[in-house]
Protein backbone atom coordinates (compact mmCIF):
# COMPACT_ATOMS: atom_id res chain seq x y z
CA UNK A 1 0.00 0.00 0.00
CA UNK A 2 1.25 3.49 -0.90
CA UNK A 3 0.19 6.57 1.04
CA UNK A 4 0.02 9.20 -1.69
CA UNK A 5 -1.15 11.77 0.86
CA UNK A 6 -3.36 11.85 3.96
CA UNK A 7 -6.49 11.68 1.80
CA UNK A 8 -5.43 9.11 -0.80
CA UNK A 9 -4.11 5.56 -0.31
CA UNK A 10 -3.25 3.23 -3.21
CA UNK A 11 -2.88 -0.53 -3.60
CA UNK A 12 -2.06 -0.24 -7.33
CA UNK A 13 1.50 -1.09 -8.38
CA UNK A 14 0.50 -0.15 -11.95
CA UNK A 15 -0.88 3.38 -11.85
CA UNK A 16 -0.81 5.89 -14.70
CA UNK A 17 -0.06 9.49 -13.77
CA UNK A 18 -3.38 10.63 -15.24
CA UNK A 19 -5.19 8.15 -12.98
CA UNK A 20 -3.26 9.34 -9.94
CA UNK A 21 -4.09 12.96 -10.74
CA UNK A 22 -7.76 12.16 -11.19
CA UNK A 23 -7.87 10.35 -7.85
CA UNK A 24 -6.15 13.30 -6.15
CA UNK A 25 -8.88 15.61 -7.49
CA UNK A 26 -11.55 13.36 -6.00
CA UNK A 27 -9.69 13.10 -2.70
CA UNK A 28 -9.54 16.91 -2.50
CA UNK A 29 -13.32 17.25 -2.16
CA UNK A 30 -14.08 18.73 1.28
CA UNK A 31 -16.55 16.04 2.39
CA UNK A 32 -14.23 13.04 1.86
CA UNK A 33 -13.80 11.06 5.10
CA UNK A 34 -11.42 9.52 5.99
CA UNK A 35 -9.66 9.03 2.61
CA UNK A 36 -10.06 7.67 -0.90
CA UNK A 37 -8.74 4.13 -1.43
CA UNK A 38 -7.41 3.18 -4.88
CA UNK A 39 -7.67 -0.52 -5.71
CA UNK A 40 -5.02 -2.52 -7.62
CA UNK A 41 -7.09 -2.31 -10.83
CA UNK A 42 -7.48 1.50 -10.74
CA UNK A 43 -7.67 3.29 -14.08
CA UNK A 44 -8.99 6.52 -15.54
CA UNK A 45 -12.77 6.90 -15.43
CA UNK A 46 -15.40 9.55 -16.09
CA UNK A 47 -15.23 12.02 -13.22
CA UNK A 48 -13.99 9.53 -10.65
CA UNK A 49 -11.42 6.78 -11.05
CA UNK A 50 -12.59 3.25 -11.83
CA UNK A 51 -11.24 1.06 -9.06
CA UNK A 52 -11.74 3.61 -6.28
CA UNK A 53 -13.54 3.64 -2.94
CA UNK A 54 -14.93 7.07 -2.12
CA UNK A 55 -16.33 7.70 1.39
CA UNK A 56 -18.33 10.93 1.77
CA UNK A 57 -19.91 12.65 4.75
CA UNK A 58 -22.99 14.78 4.09
CA UNK A 59 -22.90 14.52 0.30
CA UNK A 60 -22.75 12.03 -2.57
CA UNK A 61 -21.17 12.30 -6.01
CA UNK A 62 -23.45 10.53 -8.53
CA UNK A 63 -20.59 10.09 -11.03
CA UNK A 64 -18.60 8.33 -8.29
CA UNK A 65 -20.86 5.34 -8.88
CA UNK A 66 -21.06 5.89 -12.62
CA UNK A 67 -23.76 5.15 -15.13
CA UNK A 68 -23.96 1.37 -14.66
CA UNK A 69 -25.44 1.51 -11.17
CA UNK A 70 -25.25 -1.85 -9.40
CA UNK A 71 -22.96 -3.47 -11.95
CA UNK A 72 -21.47 -6.60 -10.47
CA UNK A 73 -20.86 -10.33 -10.60
CA UNK A 74 -22.75 -13.53 -9.88
CA UNK A 75 -21.33 -17.03 -9.66
CA UNK A 76 -22.79 -20.49 -9.06
CA UNK A 77 -20.77 -23.61 -8.29
CA UNK A 78 -22.54 -26.66 -9.65
CA UNK A 79 -22.28 -30.37 -8.87
CA UNK A 80 -20.73 -31.05 -12.28
CA UNK A 81 -17.05 -31.55 -13.06
CA UNK A 82 -14.84 -31.37 -16.13
CA UNK A 83 -15.55 -35.06 -16.70
CA UNK A 84 -19.22 -34.22 -17.33
CA UNK A 85 -18.18 -31.79 -20.09
CA UNK A 86 -15.55 -34.05 -21.65
CA UNK A 87 -16.25 -35.03 -25.24
CA UNK A 88 -19.17 -32.60 -25.59
CA UNK A 89 -19.35 -29.77 -28.12
CA UNK A 90 -19.16 -26.65 -25.95
CA UNK A 91 -19.94 -24.47 -28.95
CA UNK A 92 -23.49 -25.83 -28.69
CA UNK A 93 -23.68 -24.71 -25.06
CA UNK A 94 -22.40 -21.30 -26.15
CA UNK A 95 -25.19 -21.13 -28.71
CA UNK A 96 -27.84 -22.21 -26.20
CA UNK A 97 -26.84 -19.52 -23.70
CA UNK A 98 -26.65 -16.88 -26.46
CA UNK A 99 -30.25 -17.68 -27.45
CA UNK A 100 -31.55 -17.71 -23.86
CA UNK A 101 -30.13 -14.31 -22.80
CA UNK A 102 -30.40 -11.16 -24.95
CA UNK A 103 -26.87 -9.92 -25.66
CA UNK A 104 -25.44 -6.54 -26.72
CA UNK A 105 -26.36 -2.92 -26.03
CA UNK A 106 -30.02 -2.08 -26.65
CA UNK A 107 -31.12 -5.72 -26.97
CA UNK A 108 -33.80 -6.76 -24.51
CA UNK A 109 -36.48 -9.42 -24.07
CA UNK A 110 -39.50 -9.37 -26.37
CA UNK A 111 -41.78 -10.09 -23.41
CA UNK A 112 -41.51 -10.51 -19.65
CA UNK A 113 -40.72 -14.18 -19.10
CA UNK A 114 -42.47 -16.21 -16.43
CA UNK A 115 -39.29 -16.43 -14.35
CA UNK A 116 -38.88 -12.65 -14.50
CA UNK A 117 -42.47 -11.74 -13.62
CA UNK A 118 -42.13 -11.97 -9.80
CA UNK A 119 -38.94 -9.91 -9.97
CA UNK A 120 -40.65 -7.26 -12.09
CA UNK A 121 -43.51 -7.09 -9.57
CA UNK A 122 -41.03 -6.70 -6.72
CA UNK A 123 -39.36 -3.82 -8.55
CA UNK A 124 -42.71 -2.17 -9.30
CA UNK A 125 -43.38 -2.14 -5.55
CA UNK A 126 -39.91 -0.80 -4.67
CA UNK A 127 -39.52 2.95 -4.00
CA UNK A 128 -37.95 4.49 -7.08
CA UNK A 129 -40.06 2.60 -9.61
CA UNK A 130 -41.79 5.84 -10.57
CA UNK A 131 -38.44 7.38 -11.47
CA UNK A 132 -37.58 4.31 -13.54
CA UNK A 133 -40.90 4.52 -15.40
CA UNK A 134 -40.26 8.20 -16.08
CA UNK A 135 -36.89 7.61 -17.78
CA UNK A 136 -37.81 4.46 -19.71
CA UNK A 137 -41.08 2.55 -19.79
CA UNK A 138 -39.55 -0.69 -21.08
CA UNK A 139 -37.38 -1.49 -18.07
CA UNK A 140 -39.30 -4.75 -17.35
CA UNK A 141 -38.08 -6.07 -20.73
CA UNK A 142 -34.50 -5.23 -19.77
CA UNK A 143 -34.56 -7.61 -16.80
CA UNK A 144 -32.56 -10.67 -17.81
CA UNK A 145 -30.36 -9.06 -20.49
CA UNK A 146 -26.57 -8.89 -20.56
CA UNK A 147 -25.38 -5.79 -22.44
CA UNK A 148 -22.01 -5.44 -24.17
CA UNK A 149 -18.47 -4.23 -23.48
CA UNK A 150 -16.88 -6.18 -20.64
CA UNK A 151 -20.13 -7.87 -19.61
CA UNK A 152 -20.02 -11.64 -20.04
CA UNK A 153 -21.39 -15.06 -19.19
CA UNK A 154 -18.87 -17.85 -18.63
CA UNK A 155 -18.72 -21.53 -17.86
CA UNK A 156 -15.52 -22.20 -15.93
CA UNK A 157 -13.61 -24.89 -14.08
CA UNK A 158 -11.95 -24.38 -10.70
CA UNK A 159 -8.75 -25.89 -9.31
CA UNK A 160 -10.67 -29.11 -8.49
CA UNK A 161 -12.20 -29.23 -12.01
CA UNK A 162 -15.66 -28.33 -10.67
CA UNK A 163 -17.99 -26.48 -13.05
CA UNK A 164 -18.91 -22.88 -12.22
CA UNK A 165 -21.28 -20.46 -13.94
CA UNK A 166 -20.06 -16.86 -13.85
CA UNK A 167 -21.63 -13.66 -15.17
CA UNK A 168 -21.08 -9.90 -15.14
CA UNK A 169 -23.76 -7.24 -15.72
CA UNK A 170 -25.61 -4.35 -14.10
CA UNK A 171 -28.71 -2.19 -14.32
CA UNK A 172 -28.75 -1.91 -18.10
CA UNK A 173 -30.37 1.03 -19.91
CA UNK A 174 -32.65 2.02 -17.07
CA UNK A 175 -29.75 2.39 -14.64
CA UNK A 176 -27.81 4.40 -17.20
CA UNK A 177 -30.67 6.84 -17.69
CA UNK A 178 -31.31 7.23 -13.96
CA UNK A 179 -27.61 7.91 -13.35
CA UNK A 180 -27.37 10.42 -16.20
CA UNK A 181 -30.42 12.27 -14.89
CA UNK A 182 -29.02 12.66 -11.38
CA UNK A 183 -25.49 13.50 -12.54
CA UNK A 184 -27.09 16.34 -14.50
CA UNK A 185 -29.09 17.47 -11.45
CA UNK A 186 -25.90 17.49 -9.34
CA UNK A 187 -24.14 19.62 -11.96
CA UNK A 188 -27.05 22.06 -12.03
CA UNK A 189 -27.07 22.28 -8.22
CA UNK A 190 -23.36 23.07 -8.06
CA UNK A 191 -23.65 25.63 -10.86
CA UNK A 192 -26.53 27.40 -9.08
CA UNK A 193 -24.38 27.64 -5.94
CA UNK A 194 -21.39 28.92 -7.94
CA UNK A 195 -19.28 26.03 -6.66
CA UNK A 196 -15.95 25.64 -8.44
CA UNK A 197 -15.18 21.95 -8.99
CA UNK A 198 -11.84 20.35 -9.94
CA UNK A 199 -13.84 18.27 -12.43
CA UNK A 200 -17.41 18.89 -13.63
CA UNK A 201 -18.24 15.23 -13.04
CA UNK A 202 -17.42 15.59 -9.34
CA UNK A 203 -20.65 17.53 -8.92
CA UNK A 204 -22.42 16.45 -5.76
CA UNK A 205 -25.76 16.42 -3.98
CA UNK A 206 -26.10 17.62 -0.38
CA UNK A 207 -27.60 15.30 2.21
CA UNK A 208 -30.91 16.51 3.63
CA UNK A 209 -32.06 18.12 0.41
CA UNK A 210 -34.81 16.62 -1.82
CA UNK A 211 -32.45 16.14 -4.77
CA UNK A 212 -30.20 14.00 -2.58
CA UNK A 213 -33.14 11.90 -1.37
CA UNK A 214 -34.40 11.40 -4.94
CA UNK A 215 -30.99 10.18 -6.06
CA UNK A 216 -30.58 7.75 -3.16
CA UNK A 217 -34.03 6.34 -3.91
CA UNK A 218 -33.21 5.88 -7.62
CA UNK A 219 -29.79 4.46 -6.77
CA UNK A 220 -31.21 1.84 -4.42
CA UNK A 221 -33.87 0.89 -6.94
CA UNK A 222 -31.28 0.48 -9.71
CA UNK A 223 -28.99 -1.53 -7.43
CA UNK A 224 -31.86 -3.90 -6.69
CA UNK A 225 -32.67 -4.11 -10.42
CA UNK A 226 -29.04 -5.03 -11.16
CA UNK A 227 -28.97 -7.80 -8.58
CA UNK A 228 -32.27 -9.26 -9.84
CA UNK A 229 -31.07 -8.91 -13.44
CA UNK A 230 -28.12 -11.15 -12.63
CA UNK A 231 -30.39 -13.61 -10.84
CA UNK A 232 -32.73 -13.79 -13.85
CA UNK A 233 -29.86 -14.38 -16.28
CA UNK A 234 -28.32 -16.99 -14.02
CA UNK A 235 -31.62 -18.88 -13.86
CA UNK A 236 -31.57 -19.08 -17.66
CA UNK A 237 -27.92 -20.12 -17.81
CA UNK A 238 -28.56 -22.81 -15.18
CA UNK A 239 -31.49 -24.06 -17.26
CA UNK A 240 -29.36 -24.24 -20.41
CA UNK A 241 -26.52 -26.08 -18.68
CA UNK A 242 -29.05 -28.57 -17.30
CA UNK A 243 -30.46 -29.17 -20.77
CA UNK A 244 -27.00 -29.51 -22.25
CA UNK A 245 -25.94 -32.15 -19.71
CA UNK A 246 -29.36 -33.79 -19.31
CA UNK A 247 -29.57 -33.26 -15.54
CA UNK A 248 -30.86 -30.58 -13.19
CA UNK A 249 -28.22 -28.21 -11.86
CA UNK A 250 -27.56 -28.21 -8.13
CA UNK A 251 -26.36 -24.87 -6.75
CA UNK A 252 -23.63 -25.85 -4.31
CA UNK A 253 -22.42 -22.27 -3.77
CA UNK A 254 -23.82 -18.89 -4.85
CA UNK A 255 -22.30 -15.38 -4.75
CA UNK A 256 -24.02 -12.23 -6.09
CA UNK A 257 -22.36 -8.89 -5.38
CA UNK A 258 -22.17 -5.34 -6.74
CA UNK A 259 -18.97 -3.51 -7.64
CA UNK A 260 -20.53 -0.16 -8.71
CA UNK A 261 -22.67 1.05 -5.84
CA UNK A 262 -23.18 3.28 -2.82
CA UNK A 263 -24.09 2.13 0.69
CA UNK A 264 -24.15 3.46 4.23
CA UNK A 265 -21.21 2.15 6.27
CA UNK A 266 -19.17 3.00 9.35
CA UNK A 267 -15.43 3.62 8.96
CA UNK A 268 -12.98 5.18 11.38
CA UNK A 269 -15.76 5.83 13.89
CA UNK A 270 -18.08 7.71 11.54
CA UNK A 271 -21.10 6.67 9.48
CA UNK A 272 -20.52 7.74 5.87
CA UNK A 273 -21.73 7.09 2.34
CA UNK A 274 -19.29 4.71 0.66
CA UNK A 275 -19.27 4.70 -3.14
CA UNK A 276 -17.37 1.83 -4.72
CA UNK A 277 -16.72 2.52 -8.39
CA UNK A 278 -15.19 -0.70 -9.65
CA UNK A 279 -14.50 -2.19 -6.22
CA UNK A 280 -16.08 -4.88 -4.05
CA UNK A 281 -16.82 -4.97 -0.36
CA UNK A 282 -14.28 -7.21 1.38
CA UNK A 283 -15.18 -7.44 5.04
CA UNK A 284 -13.61 -10.27 7.02
CA UNK A 285 -14.82 -13.53 5.48
CA UNK A 286 -17.18 -11.83 3.02
CA UNK A 287 -17.37 -13.72 -0.31
CA UNK A 288 -16.47 -11.82 -3.46
CA UNK A 289 -15.76 -12.27 -7.16
CA UNK A 290 -12.83 -10.84 -9.13
CA UNK A 291 -12.91 -11.65 -12.86
CA UNK A 292 -9.96 -11.52 -15.18
CA UNK A 293 -10.22 -10.57 -18.84
CA UNK A 294 -11.11 -12.90 -21.72
CA UNK A 295 -8.90 -15.97 -21.75
CA UNK A 296 -7.44 -15.40 -18.27
CA UNK A 297 -8.24 -16.56 -14.73
CA UNK A 298 -11.02 -15.34 -12.46
CA UNK A 299 -11.20 -15.63 -8.70
CA UNK A 300 -13.66 -16.45 -5.95
CA UNK A 301 -12.34 -14.71 -2.86
CA UNK A 302 -13.04 -13.96 0.79
CA UNK A 303 -12.41 -10.52 2.28
CA UNK A 304 -9.69 -9.92 4.87
CA UNK A 305 -11.40 -6.89 6.43
CA UNK A 306 -8.49 -4.56 5.68
CA UNK A 307 -9.32 -1.33 7.53
CA UNK A 308 -7.30 1.27 5.54
CA UNK A 309 -8.82 -0.04 2.27
CA UNK A 310 -12.25 0.67 3.76
CA UNK A 311 -12.73 -3.11 3.67
CA UNK A 312 -12.62 -3.20 -0.12
CA UNK A 313 -10.91 -5.07 -2.96
CA UNK A 314 -10.52 -4.83 -6.76
CA UNK A 315 -13.36 -5.74 -9.08
CA UNK A 316 -11.30 -7.14 -11.96
CA UNK A 317 -8.22 -6.63 -14.06
CA UNK A 318 -8.77 -2.93 -14.87
CA UNK A 319 -8.14 -1.51 -18.33
CA UNK A 320 -4.58 -0.88 -19.51
CA UNK A 321 -5.59 0.45 -22.95
CA UNK A 322 -8.69 2.29 -24.13
CA UNK A 323 -11.07 0.43 -26.43
CA UNK A 324 -9.90 2.40 -29.47
CA UNK A 325 -6.25 1.80 -28.61
CA UNK A 326 -6.89 -1.93 -28.15
CA UNK A 327 -8.41 -2.15 -31.62
CA UNK A 328 -5.27 -0.56 -33.06
CA UNK A 329 -2.82 -2.63 -31.04
CA UNK A 330 -4.21 -6.16 -31.23
CA UNK A 331 -5.09 -8.50 -34.06
CA UNK A 332 -7.85 -11.05 -34.49
CA UNK A 333 -5.21 -13.72 -35.09
CA UNK A 334 -3.66 -13.01 -31.70
CA UNK A 335 -7.05 -13.00 -29.97
CA UNK A 336 -7.88 -16.35 -31.59
CA UNK A 337 -4.64 -17.75 -30.18
CA UNK A 338 -5.35 -16.39 -26.71
CA UNK A 339 -8.84 -17.93 -26.74
CA UNK A 340 -7.71 -21.37 -27.94
CA UNK A 341 -9.62 -24.16 -26.20
CA UNK A 342 -12.48 -21.83 -25.19
CA UNK A 343 -15.89 -21.75 -26.88
CA UNK A 344 -16.45 -18.07 -27.69
CA UNK A 345 -18.00 -15.67 -30.22
CA UNK A 346 -15.15 -15.58 -32.79
CA UNK A 347 -15.74 -11.94 -33.76
CA UNK A 348 -13.59 -8.88 -34.47
CA UNK A 349 -16.09 -7.04 -32.25
CA UNK A 350 -14.22 -8.38 -29.22
CA UNK A 351 -10.77 -7.01 -30.10
CA UNK A 352 -11.23 -4.25 -27.52
CA UNK A 353 -11.64 -7.00 -24.89
CA UNK A 354 -8.27 -8.57 -25.73
CA UNK A 355 -6.57 -9.82 -22.50
CA UNK A 356 -3.67 -7.40 -22.95
CA UNK A 357 -6.09 -4.47 -23.08
CA UNK A 358 -6.30 -5.06 -19.32
CA UNK A 359 -3.80 -5.08 -16.50
CA UNK A 360 -2.31 -8.54 -15.79
CA UNK A 361 -4.78 -10.18 -13.41
CA UNK A 362 -1.89 -11.96 -11.65
CA UNK A 363 -0.37 -8.59 -10.72
CA UNK A 364 -3.74 -7.24 -9.58
CA UNK A 365 -4.21 -10.25 -7.31
CA UNK A 366 -0.66 -9.94 -5.96
CA UNK A 367 -1.37 -6.29 -5.10
CA UNK A 368 -4.61 -7.41 -3.40
CA UNK A 369 -2.96 -10.02 -1.17
CA UNK A 370 -3.72 -8.07 2.01
CA UNK A 371 -7.28 -7.32 0.85
CA UNK A 372 -8.63 -10.78 -0.04
CA UNK A 373 -7.87 -14.47 0.31
CA UNK A 374 -8.25 -16.56 -2.86
CA UNK A 375 -10.68 -19.44 -2.35
CA UNK A 376 -11.03 -20.66 -5.94
CA UNK A 377 -9.22 -19.95 -9.22
CA UNK A 378 -11.40 -20.35 -12.31
CA UNK A 379 -10.45 -20.95 -15.94
CA UNK A 380 -12.95 -20.39 -18.73
CA UNK A 381 -14.22 -23.06 -21.09
CA UNK A 382 -17.16 -21.06 -22.50
CA UNK A 383 -17.23 -17.27 -22.91
CA UNK A 384 -20.42 -15.48 -24.07
CA UNK A 385 -20.38 -11.74 -24.79
CA UNK A 386 -22.49 -9.18 -26.61
CA UNK A 387 -21.14 -7.26 -29.60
Amino acid sequence: MEKINDRLLSWASILEESTREQALRTASMPFIYPHVALMPDAHLGKGATVGSVIPTDGAVIPAAVGVDIGCGMMAVRTQFTAADLAGRDLDLLHQQISRAVPLSAGRYNKKVRDTAAPRVEELRATPGAGQADAVTGNWPLQLGSLGSGNHFIEVSLDEADRVWLFLHSGSRGVGNKLAAKHIRVAQEQCAQRHITLPDRDLAYLVEGEPEFDAYIQALRWAQRFALLNREEMMDRVVEQLGRFLGADVERAEVVNAHHNYTDRETHYGREVWVSRKGAISARKGEPGLIPGSMGTASYVVAGRGNVPSLMSAPHGAGRNHSRNAARRLFSRKDLDARMAGIAWGHSDAFLDEHPEAYKPIDQVMADAADLVEVRHTLRQVVNVKGN
